[in-house]
């Protein structure tokens, strides 16, 4: 177990290829448990699209009660409390093949096993895990998570709901109100965060609608009208002297916002998750449309402008699910690790997905981003015909965008990632110092004209992503000499950063995942090839914003000089001809 890598190493590491996982190494049980979910939603769900756009809340709930007879809506409960009890990997899998074909339903499963179950299982006390987790385990009850209000949006500190103990000491009453809060129409029990008194920070409650001494004081808006997840019931939700007894309290008083970070984190990259079978399902429509439509007398799968897109998206989805089973396995080895260490498996878990905070919002930034981009490319594909109804593309379009949203926006997990890296750095977790100091030296030298050996599989794309690293450690390092705690303030840079760094890490994961399980003349080897290429391209432009905007004079002529050192190929691939490679072995097999 020495080789499990911490958060955020991957930046200061050279990972070898054995050392990650990928889709292509499952276990049996996960490739059954797989294969019953995509045939469920084959038969359940795809079939009946039309119903989840036109707002049929009803067949949202009965779907999700189906998957809780499966034994879906309890993979990651322990077995003690009713469910599967198996491992982050697996939940990963689940969420990824339940969640493609609709957002509605992506939506109630991810927040009913996700915000709506993880915080009863990772800090309820023993008595609250008994009486909460075997009904929504088997979705005899569904969950709702209370945290978003009107005024306090990515500030969840700020809430204004209070919670104040009653006068014989034996329930809270809260008063308040919350938004945007999914499953709200059907829930029973919600997790609810209010601040007691005046308290510095908000604290966290569970609740069981059905228990209510008044049912009244519990009310609900009308079902939000939405762009897209129509039939995702999503509500505001009033609290109006509503009595919780004291025993109901989640965690510890004044620690409701660590419960919602870590419920964020899970939910991070579990979204990314929810986000590749969709891509998936985009393409193979996409494919399949255009081996079939016919212009100008031949199929327009023949044209170069569709074949692109095609091996773009094909690229993308291999990217993504490379990034996003990497990074699951990383945090179930760290649960493994620390369990076997003695600790128990409740702080185990809290433990293991904190260490992977920084790779979760990578990866929930990286994989909504593209999503959105496979599902807009794949309504160019069908053309006018893509903005209608009739097809599955403009559904999957409006479905995707709340993606980049969810969980934090997009905005909010960039300025994350790199400010949790630092903050570890600063801390002495995580040394970034030493690295970012060699690269200054090395800046100051000579530069090596020797052409190195790269006759070894994926030998240089390995050389080009050490560099890229160097590229991230040199443009932080100097920002942070320049800034030191007042980094914070300069968002346009760190913005620039989490570009870097999330190019990086999912090229990195492409590149590792190709050299492991394909040959060098593999489909899988050009998509890792493209995808690098294109990363490089987007780091030179990131970095290059970033020098201008804080380096002057000699120091900024020497970062550029450094950025064309460390973006440089010895080799340039033909990307056209990987691209060719890679549309014409996807239109061929007519799926992904």
């Amino acid at each position: 177990m020495s080789n499990i890598v911490k958060g955020g190493e991957f930046l200061i590491k050279e990972i070898p290829a054995n050392e990650i996982f990928s889709i292509e190494e499952l276990n049996e049980e996960q490739k059954m448990l797989r294969d019953s979910a995509k045939e469920f939603i084959d038969r359940e769900v795809v079939p009946q699209r039309e119903r989840f756009e036109k707002k049929d809340y009803a067949f949202t709930e009965e779907t999700m009660r189906k998957l809780g007879d499966m034994g879906m809506l309890g993979i990651a409960v322990p077995e003690e409390y009713g469910g599967l009890g198996m491992g982050f990997v697996t939940t990963m899998l689940a969420c990824d093949y339940l969640s493609g074909t609709t957002g509605s339903l992506a939506t109630a499963y991810g927040a009913h096993t996700g915000i709506g179950t993880l915080p009863i299982v990772l800090y309820g006390t023993e008595e609250q895990k008994k009486k909460y987790l075997p009904d929504l385990a088997t979705g005899t009850k569904f969950g709702a998570y209370c945290l978003t209000e009107p005024d306090a949006g990515s500030d969840a500190n700020s809430g204004k709901t209070r919670a104040k103990l009653s006068e014989d000491g034996k329930h809270y009453i809260i008063n308040g109100q919350k938004m945007w809060i999914s499953n709200a129409g059907f829930a029973d029990t919600f997790t609810l965060f209010a601040k007691i008194d005046d308290d510095k920070n908000i604290t966290g409650f569970v609740i069981n609608r059905s228990e209510l001494e008044n049912p009244e004081s519990l009310t609900f808006g009308e079902e939000e009208h939405k762009l897209g997840i129509r039939a995702s019931s999503t509500r505001q939700v009033f609290f109006n002297d509503m009595k919780i007894p004291v025993e109901n309290l989640l965690g510890e008083r004044n620690n409701g916002f660590k419960i919602a970070l870590n419920a964020l984190n899970v939910g991070r990259i579990k979204l990314a998750a929810a986000c590749l079978d969709a891509q998936r399902r985009i393409l193979n429509h996409s494919i399949q449309y255009s081996n079939e439509r016919k212009q100008f007398g031949v199929s327009i799968a023949t044209f170069g402008a569709i074949r692109k897109k095609l091996a773009e998206m094909a690229t993308g989805v291999f990217v993504s699910e490379a990034g996003s089973y990497r990074a699951a396995k990383n945090v179930q080895d760290k649960i493994d690790e620390l369990v076997a260490g003695g600790m128990d498996h409740q702080a185990a878990e809290l433990k293991g997905v904190e260490e992977f905070a920084v790779e979760c919002s990578i990866l929930k930034v990286f994989v909504s981003d593209l999503a959105q981009h496979t599902a807009d490319e794949g309504i160019q594909v069908y053309g006018g015909m893509g903005f209608s109804e009739d097809t599955p593309m403009e559904a999957a379009w409006r479905d995707s965008r709340i993606s980049r949203i969810y969980e934090g926006t997009n905005e909010i997990n960039r300025l994350l990632a790199v400010g949790m890296l630092i903050k570890r750095a600063m801390k002495g977790e995580l040394d970034l110092l030493s690295p970012a100091m060699a690269i200054s030296k090395e800046l100051m030298g000579i530069p090596s004209f020797e052409v190195p050996d790269y006759s070894e599989f994926m030998s240089e794309e390995k050389a080009i992503i050490a560099n890229l690293k160097k590229v991230f450690l040199m443009v932080s390092g100097a920002a942070l000499q320049k800034y030191m705690m007042d980094i914070e303030k300069q968002q346009h840079l760190l913005l620039n950063a989490s570009e870097i760094l999330n190019q990086i890490y999912m090229a990195e994961s492409a590149v590792l995942r190709a050299e492991k399980h394909f040959s060098p003349d593999s489909v899988e080897a050009a998509m890792a090839q493209l995808n690098l290429y294109k990363a490089v391209e987007k780091i030179t432009v990131a970095a290059k914003e970033g020098i201008i905007s804080f380096a002057e004079g000699d120091e900024q002529r020497m970062m550029l000089s450094g950025l064309r050192r460390f973006t440089k190929y010895t080799n340039h691939p033909n990307v056209v001809a990987l691209t060719e490679k890679v549309a014409a072995h996807y239109i061929e097999k007519g799926t992904y």
